[in-house]
C-alpha cells in the first residue's frame, strides 16, 4: 500500500537522485543485511513523493561497498513525516563502518536509470566534471545537499564487458544488487 497521505503538501518541483553509501563494519552479518536493505527499499517506495529505488555492491577498494539509489520530489520529501518515521538503516546503524557512510542528494537528472542483469553502474566522484573521463559517457550531476562528500558525480550505465575494462582508480564500478523498483513494482 502506497502512503499517499501529505502529497498535496510536496510541491511539483525538479526531480533528484538521492544516494546513500554505507558499508559494514562486519561483514560476516552482510547476508542479513542484504535481506534487510530489500524490504527497507520496498518500505520506502511507500513514501509520497519516492519514485523509484535500486540497491548496488562494489568490491572496488576505497569505495563504500553498498549505494542505493533514489529518485524523489527534491528536498521536500524529507519533510515528510511519515519519511522521518521510516528512513536510515535502522537497527543496523551501529554496525555501519562509519569511513563508508555517505548521504547526498543530487541535481542533474529526473529519473535514476534502471540497471539492469548484465550491466554496472559506474560512478565518479569529482570536484568538477572530468574531461578525462569522456569515453564513458558520463552524466554528472550536482551535490546540492545532505552530507555533500563530493561536488559532483559522474555516473554511467555500462555492459559487465565495457566495465570490466574501466580503470578501477578513476572510478566505482557498483554491480545491481536488488533490481530497479518503483512504487507499482515493489513487491
Amino acid at each position: 500500500m502506497r502512503r499517499s497521505q501529505g502529497r498535496a503538501a510536496i510541491r511539483r518541483v525538479e526531480r533528484m537522485i538521492f544516494m546513500s553509501q554505507s558499508g559494514l563494519a562486519d561483514p560476516a552479518r552482510a547476508p542479513e543485511w542484504d535481506a534487510w536493505y530489500v524490504e527497507h527499499l520496498r518500505i520506502m517506495l511507500t513514501v509520497a513523493g519516492i519514485h523509484s529505488a535500486q540497491r548496488f555492491k562494489t568490491e572496488d577498494p576505497g569505495h563504500p561497498p553498498s549505494l542505493a539509489m533514489y529518485t524523489l520530489d527534491g528536498a521536500g520529501v524529507f519533510d515528510d513525516p511519515y519519511y522521518r518515521s521510516v528512513r536510515g538503516l535502522g537497527e543496523w546503524q551501529p554496525l555501519i563502518d562509519r569511513h563508508y557512510y555517505r548521504r547526498n542528494l543530487f541535481s542533474g537528472l529526473d529519473r535514476a536509470p534502471e540497471v539492469g542483469p548484465g550491466a554496472c553502474l559506474v560512478v565518479a566522484d569529482r570536484e568538477r566534471e572530468d574531461a578525462s573521463l569522456s569515453g564513458l559517457t558520463l552524466t554528472w550531476l550536482v551535490c546540492v545537499g545532505i552530507d555533500r562528500s563530493t561536488r559532483v558525480r559522474g555516473i554511467a550505465v555500462l555492459g559487465e564487458a565495457a566495465a570490466a575494462r574501466v580503470e578501477r582508480h578513476a572510478v566505482a564500478v557498483y554491480r545491481p544488487a536488488t533490481r530497479y523498483m518503483t512504487p507499482r513494482v515493489a513487491g
